[in-house]
């Protein structure tokens, strides 16, 4: 699966893109709030990593990531 943090502007927030390995996407949610957009993306068996993930993530890098549970 890949990983994308977008930089919003001033009206428009920071989001997150999480895919699969076809480049699906599998999740979309505001950088502000990714644990609770998480759980509700069926991700929360992989919140902890994901977590960790996000905030080092710079902008506008696609990182491969490799979650120890199935989505």
């Amino acid at each position: 699966m890949y990983i994308i943090k977008i930089q919003g502007t001033s009206k428009i927030s920071d989001y997150i893109q999480i895919r699969d390995n076809e480049f699906t996407l599998v999740a979309y949610f505001k950088a502000g709030r990714p644990g609770k957009a998480l759980e509700e993306c069926g991700l929360t068996s992989s919140k902890d990593e994901l977590m960790a993930v996000i905030q080092t993530l710079d902008y506008g890098v696609i990182k491969e990531i490799h979650l120890h549970s199935k989505f």
